[in-house]
């Protein structure tokens, strides 16, 4: 199976290069991608230079139009999706069905995928995507058990590509309104979630508490890892208890499930993470190529320690072994 890595910026991109991706996802500096955060994505001469970079070893591009178009400001998304077919990128993620409309139209040869945040998630969905814009590849919301997914793979014909490691954002991509009900920033329109610009971090005697847009969101007690402030992964006081109410902060892990994922169908691995490093990129691509490169018997040694780069330093298999209805 491919795997596909992050890479919020031209330095991540190399180190998962070097490292041993297959592909690498990444977006323009602009509100065409979901991770549009200060300081991170590619300018249009960075994304040239870097399918060039991945080009030279053997390493596609991918490049993430993955938001949803405002109306009245349409020419943002077409100009990017125009820019990355002229760097010679290998695919297109795209989330908004108009956009797929104009690249199947202006660009019929150019590679389609469908991103998660189109929410694609059964055969009727996923073959009315494939039948009207050509598209080659469908990356399945992270809502699905093992048996589930083989199902869909029996039924469409594209490729399957799911997640792997990293974050989880609420189980309904495509579908988030709460940072936007706080901020007035939406994760689909503009690409940011809990934006920089809103976050704040205070002590309150030995606590540290996290605030958005004047929400308290949480608060770390001495040694407690202090994630970022995401509202879905907020611990409120709820009916006399404190705990989480949407999502614990934790992140995916479902290495221990690669022979299964296999045998369902899929294609292609995914790693979330566009907004770290490049120190982590470099750590994780290395250890899940060489897992993935490893018997199962094997498969261990190498994953080991990557619950520590781990959101809350916890790892969860999420639906995929999903017990409830």
């Amino acid at each position: 199976m491919e795997l596909i890595c992050p890479a919020g910026t031209p330095a991540a991109y190399r180190e998962a290069a070097d490292a041993g991706a297959d592909a690498i996802y990444c977006g323009f500096r602009n509100d065409t991608n979901a991770r549009n955060f200060p300081g991170l994505n590619f300018s249009t001469p960075e994304l040239a230079e870097a399918v060039a970079y991945g080009r030279a070893r053997g390493v596609g591009t991918y490049v993430a139009l993955n938001t949803f178009m405002r109306a009245g400001d349409e020419d943002l998304w077409y100009r990017a999706a125009g820019d990355a077919v002229a760097a010679g990128a290998e695919a297109l993620i795209v989330a908004d069905m108009a956009l797929m409309a104009h690249v199947a139209e202006r660009y019929p040869e150019q590679r389609l995928h469908v991103s998660v945040q189109a929410s694609a998630s059964n055969v009727d969905a996923i073959n009315f995507l494939v039948s009207s814009f050509g598209a080659r590849r469908l990356v399945l919301p992270r809502v699905l058990t093992i048996p589930e997914i083989a199902a869909i793979a029996r039924n469409v014909n594209c490729e399957l590509e799911v997640f792997a490691f990293g974050g989880l954002c609420v189980m309904a991509e495509g579908r988030c309104s709460l940072s936007s009900y706080v901020t007035g920033q939406s994760p689909n329109m503009h690409g940011v979630c809990s934006p920089a610009s809103h976050v704040r971090y205070r002590e309150d005697g030995e606590d540290m508490v996290s605030e958005l847009t004047g929400f308290t969101i949480n608060r770390f007690g001495p040694g407690e890892p202090a994630g970022y402030p995401t509202l879905c992964k907020g611990r409120f006081h709820i009916a006399e208890d404190d705990g989480y109410a949407f999502e614990d902060p934790v992140s995916l892990d479902v290495m221990n499930h690669i022979e299964a994922l296999a045998d369902a169908g899929v294609t292609a691995l995914k790693i979330e993470g566009r907004q770290r490093g490049k120190a982590y990129v470099a750590e994780v691509v290395r250890r899940l190529k060489d897992a993935l490169n490893s018997a199962p018997t094997d498969r261990a040694q190498h994953v080991e320690g990557l619950r520590l780069l781990s959101e809350g330093q916890r790892t969860t298999t999420g639906a995929y072994e999903k017990k409830w209805r």
